[in-house]
């Protein structure tokens, strides 16, 4: 038995912004959408975009308290979600993606990692949280 591949599902509440979003200012390109998912690649790398819209939550009042989750679909969700992408050129797509405005803040920069690589982080625009990093 052998593991080969992870392909990260990011809840975002667009689709069609969401490829948009991608394609313009990631790079990334959609082989692939519809209303309620989208798989995105650029180079070896596909992330899978999930439609997180499900608006009925918000007429739910006091029961969504005790039940917060019901379709798993929720708007909230969009947003909530990280991965982390190994690259080659962590430097060159640094300055990319810091051309594009999708680095995390302003004072962010591509730090060298105790752990033995080089990362920043960026943001989708939902704030899904993507970490780009290179092994040292």
């Amino acid at each position: 038995m052998k593991m080969k591949k992870t392909i990260p599902a990011l809840p975002v509440k667009n689709i069609d912004e969401s490829v948009k979003f991608y394609s313009e200012k990631l790079g990334f390109t959609a082989p692939y959408y519809d209303d309620g998912f989208a798989k995105v690649v650029r180079d070896e790398i596909e992330i899978h975009l999930w439609a997180s819209s499900d608006e009925s939550w918000k007429n739910k009042g006091l029961s969504l308290v005790a039940d917060p989750i019901c379709s798993g679909a929720e708007s909230f969700l969009a947003g909530t979600a990280s991965c982390r992408i190994e690259v080659q050129g962590i430097d060159e797509l640094y300055e990319e993606y810091k051309k594009q405005g999708v680095i995390y803040d302003t004072d962010t920069v591509v730090q060298e990692q105790p752990w033995g690589d080089r990362e920043f982080p960026a943001l989708d625009h939902h704030r899904n949280l993507l970490t780009f990093y290179e092994e040292i």
